[in-house]
């Protein structure tokens, strides 16, 4: 078997990302959105003062309870 190590994130398939964080238990999967809702605070302190997101186009989804 021939594997290498690549350090291009180009190199990344969407199904590997999704392979890698389904593999994740559920408080490994917790501690991923909190940090990455810490960052998208620290980028936008503004964010916590958004009131009902709307879709945009493109791979943004904003879903809601019906």
């Amino acid at each position: 078997m021939d594997e290498k190590i690549s350090h291009d994130r180009n190199d990344e398939s969407i199904e590997a990302k999704t392979i890698w964080f389904s593999s994740l238990s559920l408080s490994e999967r917790m501690e991923m959105l909190c940090a990455f809702t810490d960052i998208a605070l620290t980028a936008n302190p503004s964010l916590q003062e958004t009131k009902n997101a709307q879709s945009v186009a493109g791979r943004i989804q904003v879903i809601s309870r019906s």
